[in-house]
């Protein structure tokens, strides 16, 4: 996510300089900063680490449809350095869209652009928490929309009681999947193929 933003900042900003202040200190657009409680002399616990909450403030866009429309999600995160809050109402005044946020709606948490198919950043890491038989929602997203099939699984999202969003509950398929230009729904535990016994995957 912060990468994006830097990009974005030099593409559509026309900042050419704008840098994180990770990588250059002495950069005059600093869109991506050290958060201010951290410490740069002191190491480890002192980052903003373990299972956070992001807060969903933007309730039609994709990661929240992703999630099961939840309100919230929480996901893990181990970093230093966030999103310049100084600078996020001038990104979503050219089009970026900061749809999740921290509890004090300061540090940005997920960004999407909603004129693109899938561009979706975020700050925490989403492979903590994601297995093989439960995906994190935002790769998930990811390869639907790489095999044309996201607006399906957005559609379905409403279905979830709780943000899984990854079409296996108690352990069996609860979701469509195509498969040929053909729709199927299985009852069995197996889709394309393949087990889930809501732990892992069996072919």
């Amino acid at each position: 996510m912060q990468i994006a933003v830097i990009e974005y900042a030099r593409s559509v900003l026309g900042l050419h300089n704008a840098n994180s202040t990770e990588f250059d200190p002495e950069t005059s657009n600093p869109c991506v900063i050290f958060m201010p409680e951290g410490s740069k002399t002191h190491m480890g616990g002192t980052m903003r680490l373990g299972s956070r909450r992001t807060y969903f403030k933007v309730p039609d866009c994709k990661s929240v449809k992703l999630y099961g429309n939840a309100n919230f999600v929480e996901e893990r995160h181990r970093h230093r350095y966030e999103v310049n809050p100084d600078m996020i109402s001038e990104f979503e005044a050219a089009g970026l869209s900061f749809v999740g946020r921290d509890e004090s709606g300061r540090r940005m948490e997920i960004v999407e652009l909603p004129s693109h198919p899938y561009f979706i950043g975020v700050q925490f890491h989403p492979e903590f928490k994601s297995r093989p038989g439960k995906p994190s929602a935002v790769f998930l997203g990811l390869i639907a929309a790489s095999c044309g099939q996201l607006d399906s699984l957005l559609h379905n999202s409403g279905q979830f009681s709780k943000p899984m969003a990854n079409g296996i509950s108690n352990g069996k398929a609860t979701i469509k999947a195509q498969q040929n230009g053909n729709y199927f729904k299985s009852s069995n535990g197996s889709l394309n193929g393949v087990y889930s016994n809501g732990n892992g995957v069996h072919h």
